[in-house]
């Protein structure tokens, strides 16, 4: 069976480097299904889960804050800011995090400032019901 080799990298860190045989994201303009064999791709993705099957049939997954996708023959390549594997994200941190930027938003007046607040509401928004999803997984296995 053909494999891709799948390299999801954050600012800080390789956060998984391996062998799988079918990785799901949430692209730009819609959920992407990766299989080998898939044609040349590079597109933004959005923040949210990224989904890797291993060859033994397991599932990891990590949340990103969006970031580039690179398909190449065999190779699936995730660039993110900040990518966080499903067993470390904490769904109250998130929520308490999405408060606090809530709370800097009514407090700030500038243009600028509000464009990165907002986007940073979006982030931990998707970062908690990410959260939120995998621990609801957790349960039912």
């Amino acid at each position: 069976m053909a494999y891709l080799n799948v390299d999801v990298v954050s600012a800080e860190e390789s956060i998984f480097s391996g062998e799988a045989k079918f990785v799901a994201l949430p692209g730009e303009s819609g959920e992407l299904g990766i299989l080998p064999g898939h044609t040349p791709l590079i597109s933004r993705i959005r923040p949210g889960t990224v989904k890797v099957v291993l060859a033994d049939g397991s599932e990891v997954n990590i949340f990103v804050a969006g970031g580039i996708l690179e398909i190449q023959p065999g190779a699936v390549t995730v660039l993110s800011d900040t990518a966080i594997r499903a067993e470390d994200l904490d769904e109250a941190k998130a929520l308490e995090a999405r408060k606090r930027a809530e709370e800097a938003l009514r407090n700030t007046k500038d243009k600028a400032d509000i464009a990165v607040v907002e986007a940073e509401l979006a982030m931990l928004a998707a970062q908690a019901a990410a959260a939120r999803r995998l621990s609801q997984v957790r349960r039912s296995h």
